[in-house]
């Protein structure tokens, strides 16, 4: 189809397409559906395949570096040398590799909530380490999300053990995300994109060469699949940072818990109880207000950039 006639019926179609910070918003929301169908690929690898997690990773690291290859305008490599690259990489591939396990057994909804005390993490560690301001309205929020994510995970109380999981890679995402902030101005996005997918691959492929599965067409798609949904979405997440501030689009990451519930009822057939929807509430809320705070200001600490792998 001609690219003239797409635009055409993209504004025809979408109204807020039609203004700069509508295309923004819409490229924000697609890019916050095309990581969690990222990781409804990834569970049905390891949940319904047998694919062990971190080979699921690996792969997932190994072709997004290859896709983001060309779309890199200067040598990433340098980047390498730099010791704090490697701990932000090290961070993000525990992270992920954690959140695939939890995926293994436990609905879409419920592990992303628990992974979204990434952000409450990143806020505390950027208030000790990074010397950001901290407000009192701000720091209740963080807490109103970290008991959202209590009512998600129920621990001792019902909750699934291998929720923690999902709790330990919002743990290490929360570790990454201030290694980002920390490392804001090293290099173009892109790059560190890039050298964060290298390591991880680096990181997880001795894990993965000792479980290395069968691969037939339905593996090799879902391989792909996983990591191309999961690398679109974070080079939509470039582009949408070029056009807005962070404050302006942070709380559309909270996107992701919605579209996350979404694909675990159409594919897999799970909805959350009613716990669980409170709890995922009260995250959204907590979450959305904080931004709103940071409107104005350069960075938002309770929702920071979700640009993981």
């Amino acid at each position: 189809m001609p690219r003239s006639l797409t635009t055409a019926l993209v504004r025809f179609c979408c109204p807020c397409y039609r203004t700069v910070m509508g295309r923004t918003l819409l490229l924000m929301f697609i890019a916050m559906s095309l990581i969690p169908g990222g990781d409804t690929a990834g569970k049905m690898l390891t949940a319904e395949l047998g694919v062990a997690p971190v080979f699921a990773a690996f792969v997932r690291f190994a072709l997004g570096a290859l896709l983001v290859l060309p779309f890199l305008r200067s040598s990433p490599w340098p980047l390498l040398a730099d010791w704090r690259v490697w701990l932000r990489g090290v961070l993000l591939a525990c992270g992920i590799a954690s959140i695939l396990t939890a995926l293994r057994t436990e609905p879409m909804a419920n592990c992303f909530a628990a992974f979204f005390i990434g952000p409450l993490v990143s806020y505390a560690l950027s208030v000790f380490l990074l010397r950001e301001t901290v407000t009192p309205l701000r720091t209740l929020l963080v807490v109103l999300g970290f008991l959202g994510v209590l009512i998600v995970v129920r621990p001792g109380l019902g909750g699934s053990p291998n929720l923690l999981f999902a709790v330990l890679a919002g743990l290490f995402y929360g570790g990454f995300l201030t290694a980002s902030r920390w490392l804001t101005g090293l290099a173009r996005p892109r790059a560190l994109l890039f050298s964060q997918l290298v390591i991880g691959a680096v990181v997880t492929a001795p894990f993965a060469l000792l479980a290395i599965p069968p691969i037939d067409a339905s593996t090799a798609g879902l391989l792909a699949t996983s990591a191309t949904l999961s690398m679109l979405g974070n080079l939509l997440l470039l582009v949408v940072y070029t056009r807005a501030t962070a404050a302006q689009v942070a709380p559309l990451v909270y996107f992701q818990l919605i579209a996350a519930t979404g694909f675990g009822w159409l594919v897999f057939g799970d909805l959350p109880d009613a716990l669980t929807v409170v709890g995922l509430a009260v995250i959204v809320g907590a979450g959305i207000l904080s931004a709103t705070l940071g409107r104005g200001r350069s960075s938002a600490p309770f929702a920071p950039r979700p640009d993981r792998g």
